[in-house]
């Protein structure tokens, strides 16, 4: 008595029951949240045109402080911009399908050897960029006298940094834990 169903070829893959196939298929619903952030992305674009038009109108009226802190907000939405690349591309490419973007000359070098734990410390040190830069803005706003001005507190001051500390070292406990999970043949 001949298999009813056809033996899979080294080639083919074999096809999936209807519970595994739903289950794998489900993936596919990430594509409307990555969508979405290309959505936010375009709104990071137009805050970025607009506070860079702003400080061009501005910048004979501004003092070096405050253009030094329009220019780290436009520093903090290109980061942040860059963050969602990262969890765009890579969060497509790991999770939902292949971009199938091989040997195309703007593929990102990252690209070729991503994977969960890699995205996710790439993920970590892009946040920790990101905080410093608002850590950043904050040692500015709250004066080169020391003082603290109505929109900074000292408390807030402390709480940012405090903040920004937990920020690192999560990424360091990451970092550990994937490459701890990383264990080489042999060792």
């Amino acid at each position: 008595m001949s298999d009813p169903l056809p033996r899979p070829t080294a080639d083919s893959p074999s096809p999936l029951k209807p519970l595994p196939l739903l289950i794998f298929s489900s993936r596919w619903l990430q594509l409307p949240l990555y969508v979405g952030l290309i959505a936010a992305q375009c709104v990071y674009v137009f805050l970025f045109i607009k506070e860079l038009v702003h400080l061009i109108q501005h910048a004979w009226e501004f003092s070096e402080q405050q253009i030094m802190l329009v220019v780290l907000g436009l520093i903090d939405v290109v980061m942040i911009s860059n963050l969602l690349v990262m969890v765009i591309v890579g969060g497509y490419e790991t999770f939902v399908s292949r971009l199938g973007l091989q040997g195309h000359p703007d593929q990102p070098e990252w690209l070729s050897h991503v994977n969960a734990g890699i995205l996710k410390v790439k993920l970590a040190m892009a946040i920790i960029g990101i905080s410093s830069i608002h850590l950043l803005r904050t040692f500015i706003e709250a004066g080169a006298l020391g003082t603290p001005t109505g929109r900074v507190t000292e408390a807030g001051v402390l709480w940012q940094t405090v903040i920004h500390m937990a920020f690192i070292a999560s990424a360091i406990g990451i970092a550990w834990v994937d490459r701890m999970t990383q264990v080489k043949p042999g060792k």
